[in-house]
């Protein structure tokens, strides 16, 4: 025979993976990099806000010991203490920075403008919401309680430190499938605000949709981004929309509150045959 046939999802979207912190928290996603600035601040190794949000997504261990095998810190490091860190330095610097990214999360639990509307009309449609983080349990506890005040409790929550690997492996999301009882990977939609979160997303299968400018990329307050001539607003968001289509998300939207439309879109992409 000269024609093959293929097996393809074509329903609906049935669930909705979302990142926490610069995708539906903390505008800017500021908490981590306050705390991690601290740290190394402490232990007499400044980083800049550019070093601190290069691993952004990961796992805090590994991003803490991302951060100390940067050639930058590593210099600074190994001027300050003798040596390059070790894994009992990482150790130490983890536990230390636990506290410190505590205080800071629980300052910035206010969902992100837009986000409550969007949140409830997908429930309506009978779209599950799930969440996974670079957060451990106890950071994220804090933000799941906020959420519940403000009218959200996800679906499905999972933190990087309870499965084998965190992102970019998809293992994250594969278990917020698991635990919604999502049948298909192409009806999954993987929202994140880094390149890391949306890798996970892709190797995980599933359509992804970045967030440039309440998140990482642009790592603003809500309030600093608002202060912005229009002008500046513009050219900062240019670029972190261009940062974030290099990461190869399928949709790059400036936030969540955009996000209704693009759920639309990928149902009728699915429905004309195409996939993830």
């Amino acid at each position: 025979m000269s024609f093959v046939y293929e097996r393809r999802y074509a329903g609906p979207i049935q669930a909705l993976i979302f990142d926490w912190a610069g995708t539906l928290v903390d505008y800017g996603s500021l908490a981590p990099i306050f705390a991690l600035r601290r740290l190394f601040e402490e232990n007499g190794v400044p980083v800049s806000v550019a070093e601190a949000r290069a691993p952004m997504g990961a796992e805090k261990w590994l991003h803490i010991q991302a951060l100390c095998s940067m050639d930058g810190v590593k210099q600074r490091w190994e001027a300050q203490h003798g040596s390059a860190a070790k894994k009992a330095d990482i150790d130490r610097l983890y536990e230390q920075y636990l506290p410190m990214q505590l205080e800071t999360i629980a300052e910035r639990t206010e969902l992100i403008g837009g986000v409550p509307t969007v949140l409830e009309n997908m429930r309506r449609q009978g779209i599950k919401l799930g969440t996974n983080t670079g957060y451990s349990r106890p950071m994220l506890e804090p933000i799941l309680a906020a959420a519940a005040q403000q009218g959200f409790v996800p679906d499905s929550s999972v933190c990087a430190t309870e499965v084998s690997r965190g992102r970019p492996y998809p293992f994250m999301s594969f278990r917020n499938m698991m635990e919604m009882e999502i049948e298909s990977v192409a009806a999954c939609v993987k929202v994140d605000d880094t390149a890391t979160g949306i890798e996970e997303g892709l190797n995980a299968g599933m359509w992804t949709v970045a967030v440039a400018v309440s998140g990482n990329e642009t790592g603003l307050s809500e309030e600093d981004w608002r202060a912005l001539r229009e002008a500046e607003q513009i050219s900062r968001a240019a670029s972190a929309h261009r940062s974030m289509q290099r990461s190869g998300a399928h949709y790059v939207l400036d936030s969540v509150a955009d996000l209704e439309p693009v759920i639309e879109e990928i149902e009728m992409r699915m429905r004309a045959g195409e996939r993830p």
